[in-house]
């Protein structure tokens, strides 16, 4: 972990939490999953980074690489800078078919 710099959480789940770091080397910032090391690493934990290592497309998030902490498993992603999908919709309420096609490449997806 010597080579990220935490700078903030950006998101938590039942399994664990989101955070935005930046490469000490590159400057690049990722998003890191912070999963508790015990039961909840699983078959299921397993297959996600196993399927999202395979995914190769310039729109998808990419995986860069998986690491163990004494009491975490950490998954490096490349990081997308839209927030929480959800809390949008929360605040909105209602959207286009326009918007909501919009919403999604920008959250789930990059260029």
């Amino acid at each position: 972990m010597d080579r990220f710099e935490i700078l903030k959480d950006i998101g938590s789940g039942n399994f664990g939490v989101a955070k935005l770091v930046r490469d000490k080397w590159s400057g690049e910032l990722y998003a890191v999953k912070y999963i508790q090391r015990g039961q909840k690493i699983d078959e299921h934990v397993q297959r996600e980074i196993m399927n999202h290592r395979a995914l190769k497309h310039p729109n998808i998030i990419r995986f860069k690489e998986v690491f163990l902490t004494p009491t975490e498993l950490a998954i490096v992603m490349e990081y997308a800078a839209g927030g929480e999908l959800f809390e949008r919709i929360c605040n909105a309420g209602r959207f286009s078919e326009d918007e909501v096609h919009a919403l999604l490449l920008s959250y789930y997806f990059h260029y």
